[in-house]
């Protein structure tokens, strides 16, 4: 039996998203006129309390277009090191919007109000303009850590003090929701865009959606013109988003309550020298010197079961609604026979 926690990307719809899809009543959106795509961007937008929502197909594309919104040639985001758009969007951020960035550190991922107002910029010809600030929740890199929403407010803060607008990468927001018991439009209240992922978690098999003002998705719509990300007949996939955000984000716990029994089960074998906290569904773990990330993986892959090395002597398992008990105990018992 093949057990994949390479990613949470890796699902299969569930009948009633298939059925959800096939009935699905579609139109041309280039032109306005598929009416499930439309109902999706209302349904997103009126769960955090946003004007308007435009649906994608990715979380790069949601989250390119995004801090194009915000920014102008020589200006400059504030993220964390470890953040998806800098580190997994190809250098997306210098191509589409030709800005530098400003890297912070953080304990997994996460970065303070204190980091953000050390790293804004001087206004000095000889330095870019710092213009947005881009939070990713959860941290992918941090191993699904979350943000207390404190802290978020605060950066709110200096964010609105020095002029700066603050963006979300939430691929896997729903999943900090979901453990954390915060609410969706606190989010839209404080955040003047989101970038939310179908695919992930959620399980669609496709797109992502910008979340904003009226007047930002107005122009996004625009941007995702030009990176080729018009739309004919997606009613078909966007069915399946809406389906997801109806059926599948409570589940996410489920998720989240496995991964914790591997870390419980990882923490107490030899080879592994240190579980980083788990939060959500992500799990990190460091190796001891007994195995590389090659040699483990490998045997990993001997008994069917497949995962990433997240960096040296790293190893990151995604747990998913396709991951379920049986698989559970085949990995339980081959990480015990290492």
């Amino acid at each position: 039996m093949r057990v994949d926690l390479r990613s949470d990307t890796l699902t299969k719809p569930t009948p009633g998203m298939l059925e959800a899809m096939m009935t699905a009543e579609v139109g041309d959106d280039m032109f306005g006129e598929d009416p499930t795509v439309t109902a999706l961007e209302k349904k997103a937008a009126d769960m955090f309390g946003m004007d308007a929502a435009l649906y994608c197909a990715s979380g790069t594309m949601t989250n390119q277009i995004g801090i194009r919104l915000h920014t102008t040639l020589q200006d400059e985001v504030i993220c964390h090191k470890h953040s998806h758009i800098y580190l997994y969007e190809s250098g997306g951020l210098m191509s589409n919007s030709g800005v530098s960035v400003r890297l912070l550190e953080g304990e997994r991922g996460l970065i303070t109000a204190e980091d953000v107002k050390a790293a804004i910029q001087p206004d000095d010809i000889h330095a870019p303009v710092s213009k947005v600030v881009s939070l990713e929740n959860t941290m992918n890199k941090g191993g699904g850590s979350c943000y207390d929403f404190e802290e978020i407010w605060a950066i709110r803060e200096t964010c609105h003090e020095h002029g700066l607008a603050l963006h979300l990468d939430g691929a896997r927001l729903f999943n900090a929701l979901v453990a954390t018991g915060q609410k969706a439009k606190t989010y839209g209240e404080v955040f003047d865009t989101i970038s939310i992922c179908l695919s992930k978690g959620l399980g669609a098999p496709v797109g992502s959606l910008l979340l904003g003002g009226h007047s930002d998705i107005k122009r996004a719509k625009r941007i995702r013109k030009v990176m080729g990300g018009a739309w004919r007949q997606a009613g078909y996939i966007a069915a399946a988003g809406s389906y997801a955000l109806d059926h599948h984000v409570n589940r996410l716990a489920e998720d989240h309550q496995r991964a914790k029994d591997i870390a419980g089960v990882l923490q107490s074998l030899a080879y592994v020298e240190e579980v980083y906290p788990c939060e959500t569904n992500i799990l990190i773990f460091k190796l001891s010197e007994k195995y590389t990330n090659e040699v483990f993986l490998k045997k990993l892959a001997e008994n069917d079961i497949h995962a990433f090395g997240f960096g040296p002597q790293l190893i990151r398992f995604v747990t998913h609604y396709d991951f379920n008990n049986d698989h559970m105990e085949q990995l339980i018992s081959t990480l015990k026979s290492l």
